[in-house]
């Protein structure tokens, strides 16, 4: 595994924002330095075209002068011009299904802090109505699936995923979104691991103990390997129509697939993130796959044989261990803890730092562990990005 050159540190002479983020500080980008290990300080570069994003870029493997970096659920949540949006639009399914909400939503954290990913503004539930499984999103209490799925019969009844028909609207906002953010940055799509879908469906919406989801694949593994396969052969479709569309990678969410033990999670979700990926790969053989697991600390050496090119941490494992327990030919996105941006800007600063000097400097996305939580001062997001947009390797 390649590792930073040097320790990580700020210019004493740098001068960091302690009261937001203004636009006078974004122009005067250049009283930003790092330090090298020979003591050269080294300015903020002027802008150069480059032929594809910084992103696609590190996970190949390629010399970067730094990580490129993102945030999950950067659109949303905790900017005011979104929750002023949602004020007119209080429906999720209508922002999350209207293509100029979607192109609104997903740019406006790009109009702010210039990531290096831009990731479309959806749900992994998205697809649902697609194939014959009605939802809502509810103010207050997340997905409602209105039939749960529990039998065999259940299951027949579940139609495969064609996303020409069905969400015609992510592929038109996927296409303006790359014309908006050209090659600045990666377009991300992204798409639901198949446990993690059948959980929802299974379920009826969120859950605690997985009761529900448990119970079938337990009792029932043939009825819940057939919702599985199911799962698969639609998600491998909805990769592939994304990447057609704009996308440049793609991001496969197992949330609950880490409420699975080991064993079981070789049984009922690594065979079907396998088969994703070795379909997407066969016609997107170079469209980066990102695989992030809530809590995967138990699964991380499972994860990779998924056949990903990035495995997303959570903050519950130390970056430096989980590279090595990873292996040094998978890149690594994350792992800085969403609750460290409610700390003081050089608490921050110490944790962007810390991350990456511990993930190396080649192939590691910056990014953080979970996603944004509300709340967050959105001075410490413009922070974050600014930390990072600094280092050097």
């Amino acid at each position: 595994m390649s590792s930073i050159c040097c320790p990580l540190s700020f210019s004493s002479s740098t001068n960091l924002p302690r009261n937001g983020f203004s636009s006078k500080s974004r122009s005067n980008s250049k009283a930003f330095r790092v330090h090298c290990a020979v003591g050269e300080i080294v300015a903020e570069p002027k802008a150069v075209s480059v032929e594809e994003p910084l992103l696609l870029e590190a996970v190949k493997g390629k010399k970067v002068e730094r990580p490129p970096v993102w945030l999950m659920r950067q659109a949303g949540r905790y900017m005011k011009s979104y929750q002023t949006l949602c004020e007119k639009y209080p429906s999720f399914r209508e922002r999350s299904e209207n293509v100029d909400l979607v192109v609104e939503i997903s740019l406006q954290p790009w109009k702010v802090f210039k990531p290096d990913g831009v990731i479309l503004f959806s749900d992994i539930l998205t697809p649902l109505p697609g194939m014959n499984i009605p939802f809502d999103i509810v103010k207050g209490k997340g997905p409602v699936i209105y039939s749960p799925l529990r039998t065999a019969a259940d299951v027949d009844q579940v139609t495969e995923f064609n996303p020409v028909e069905s969400v015609p609207y992510v592929g038109e906002a996927l296409a303006i979104l790359r014309s908006e953010v050209k090659n600045e940055a990666a377009v991300l799509g992204f798409v639901g691991a198949p446990f993690t879908l059948a959980s929802y469906v299974v379920e009826g919406g969120s859950s605690k103990h997985f009761s529900k989801i448990k119970n079938m694949a337990f009792s029932q593994p043939k009825v819940l390997h057939a919702l599985l396969q199911k799962f698969t052969n639609s998600m491998s479709e909805y990769i592939k129509y994304q990447a057609d569309n704009g996308a440049q990678a793609v991001q496969i969410f197992d949330s609950w697939a880490t409420e699975l033990s080991p064993v079981d999670f070789e049984e009922f979700s690594l065979p079907y993130l396998k088969q994703i990926v070795d379909s997407v790969k066969i016609t997107h053989p170079n469209l980066p796959l990102i695989l992030y697991a809530s809590g995967s600390g138990g699964l991380i050496e499972r994860l990779p044989l998924t056949g990903v090119d990035v495995v997303s941490l959570d903050w519950t494992v130390d970056m430096e261990e989980g590279r090595r327990r990873l292996g040094s030919d998978i890149a690594v996105q994350g792992n800085v803890d969403p609750g460290v941006l409610f700390g003081s800007k050089e608490f921050i600063t110490q944790r962007i730092l810390d991350t990456v000097k511990k993930a190396g400097s080649s192939k590691h996305i910056l990014n953080l562990g979970h996603g944004i939580v509300v709340g967050t001062p959105e001075e410490n997001v413009a922070h974050f990005f600014e930390v990072a947009k600094g280092i050097r390797y």
